[in-house]
């Protein structure tokens, strides 16, 4: 079956386009599993809010290792990204079954770094398969495989709201069996790309500087960079802001379930739209463009989501904008990135721009709940304004180099 549907690859490729992003779905529902169970984990662990933004950040740190080990290795362009992602889907799944084992923090917070390094063998290979199917124009497919990930990553919110009398442990074990089902995917459903790269040979540095190297891989990195101080931190504190939000006018189950809601609309459905939409503008006036336009709508729902605090519809409809244009621009940063790059380490610069990217989001994630208790839910989110507008001016020095380099 895989070799038949290989033969016709340009007909076929949007079929194994959909199988990616269901697999990417289900597996990056690992990501914040432990994050939309956070309510029931600080009750019965007796955490803080600041404690409790470990469970997040431990991901996140996991993550950004196991990227730093996969791009010195070289893993994503020396063996095979579908087994790659098959083989990081199954010890994922196995090592985010075991949170439930957790007595306390110290615990979870372990096993959601392992979580985060088996991540680094889903995500970035995804990009790097997508880009095999789509030799050019893959602004439309990257929107629509992070689309993928943005729903993939607020499941748990919706599993929360229509299970919120289910023990916790039953979200984590949910979550890993939708990674075993993306690893039999990659495994046995999706076909291999019509056109494989050539393949990286003995481990080397020098992948690495050609990465850093490149001028423009670089100016799309920091663009990217920008953008993944405000993602990240936003996804992660927005339903605590929601709730804080809504809490003058609902009270009790009516507000965590409003505040759960609107959480997985805003990052899920609003998210998963703007992607979309952003691969589809991407085409007709290319990704920069596209970039500094989502970035510049991000910014500022950064700067006046504060002034709707209270105001259930501002903040509903601000919420969704925002939710949109966060993630508008993401798959455009990796495409360009496949697009600027030598093919012969694709992977390995996909990988490093997660890599620092990630770092980023780490320090943004950390320093909310520690503002919170200066300036309040209301203004806290003007710290995140500071990172699109970083990349808005990457971006820029970028078209310029286009225009006249």
């Amino acid at each position: 079956m895989a070799d038949a549907i290989s033969k016709n690859a340009p007909m076929n490729r949007w079929f194994a386009l959909g199988w990616i992003a269901i697999a990417e779905l289900f597996a990056l529902s690992m990501w914040f599993s432990a994050s939309a169970i956070l309510p029931q984990l600080e009750k019965e662990w007796g955490m803080s809010a600041v404690e409790g933004s470990w469970i997040t950040l431990a991901v996140q740190i996991g993550f950004i290792v196991g990227a730093i080990i996969s791009a010195f290795l070289g893993l994503a362009d020396r063996f095979n990204v579908k087994k790659l992602f098959a083989l990081a889907c199954i010890i994922g799944a196995l090592v985010n079954g075991l949170f439930i084992l957790s007595p306390c923090i110290t615990y979870g917070v372990l096993f959601r770094f392992l979580t985060g390094i088996t991540m680094a063998g889903v995500y970035p290979t995804a990009v790097k398969l997508l880009s095999l199917w789509f030799p050019n124009k893959r602004g439309l497919g990257t929107g629509i495989l992070v689309a993928a990930l943005t729903l993939g990553s607020s499941l748990p919110h919706l599993l929360v709201l229509f299970t919120s009398n289910v023990n916790w442990k039953i979200i984590m074990i949910i979550s890993s069996v939708l990674a075993l089902l993306a690893a039999g995917i990659m495994q046995w459903v999706l076909p291999e790309a019509p056109a494989q790269p050539k393949r990286a040979g003995a481990i080397s540095r020098d992948t690495l500087k050609k990465v850093i190297r490149n001028r423009r891989v670089m100016l799309v990195n920091c663009g990217y960079f920008g953008h993944m101080w405000e993602l990240y931190a936003m996804w992660t504190w927005l339903p605590y802001f929601l709730t804080a939000s809504f809490r003058s006018t609902l009270q009790g189950t009516s507000l965590q379930e409003m505040s759960t809601l609107l959480s997985f609309l805003t990052i899920g459905i609003a998210g998963a739209i703007g992607c979309i939409v952003g691969g589809i503008f991407a085409e007709k006036i290319g990704k920069v463009r596209l970039s500094m336009l989502a970035m510049a709508i991000s910014a500022a729902c950064c700067l006046i989501i504060g002034f709707t605090f209270e105001y259930f519809w501002l903040t509903v409809i601000v919420s969704l904008i925002w939710g949109m244009s966060v993630i508008a621009d993401s798959g455009q940063f990796s495409a360009a990135v496949t697009e600027f790059a030598e093919s012969e380490y694709v992977g390995t610069a996909l990988t490093f721009q997660m890599a620092i990217g990630f770092l980023l989001t780490t320090i943004s994630i950390y320093i909310i709940p520690v503002f919170v208790t200066v300036i309040g839910w209301q203004w806290v989110f003007l710290i995140l304004a500071i990172g699109p507008f970083v990349g808005i001016v990457a971006m820029n020095f970028l078209r310029r180099e286009e225009q006249f380099g």
